[in-house]
């Protein structure tokens, strides 16, 4: 089984929510870390742990409202600086698609997940070296991690919805090898 790093610079956690049930807001977080140990032949035997840095948030488009979700009333990233994941199971759907089960944690609150995720293919880049890329998606309610911020809007509609949907895409490399001593 390959052991494989999630390349930071290619690699991002977006998310999409309901704001004031008429629109949606986007989001994300770049710089996304990890490590998957994967064998095209045989995903069922693969593993993925990854780490996000809340106060790396990529932009929402409004200051004023990315500042809001890394305070206290949302992912509080003096408190809580990471969210992580670590798989527990994958399932062979079909073809180059599986289902990626795991422990997903925001504010120190460990839920199980489901991504659905697809291999996107693996070569040989210009420059040397084995690149493979993957995308997933997942929906999370936001209550079930503590997320719980709210405000009533007229017409009896809230601020923000329950429903995050969640986009990952991320390139990964071979894992270097520590140097011996």
């Amino acid at each position: 089984m390959a052991k494989w790093q999630l390349d930071p610079t290619h690699s991002s956690a977006e998310f999409a929510v309901r704001h004031m049930m008429v629109s949606t807001v986007r989001g994300g977080f770049k710089n996304v870390t990890g490590t998957l140990e994967f064998d095209p032949d045989q995903p069922e035997k693969a593993s993925v742990e990854a780490v996000i840095q809340v106060s790396e948030m990529a932009s929402t488009g409004v200051k004023d409202r990315d500042n809001h979700l890394k305070s206290a009333d949302f992912l509080d990233a003096e408190k809580y600086p990471t969210i992580t994941f670590k798989s527990t199971k994958i399932e062979k759907v079909s073809g180059d698609k599986a289902r990626v089960v795991g422990d997903l944690t925001i504010r120190d609150v460990t839920r199980p997940v489901t991504v659905d995720a697809e291999l996107l293919g693996i070569i040989n880049s210009p420059f040397g070296q084995k690149v493979a890329g993957f995308h997933g998606s997942t929906t999370i309610n936001r209550e079930d991690f503590g997320l719980t911020w709210n405000m009533v809007v007229e017409g009896g509609g809230v601020m923000v919805g329950k429903e995050i949907k969640v986009s990952l895409d991320v390139e990964v490399v071979p894992a270097q090898e520590p140097a011996l001593a």
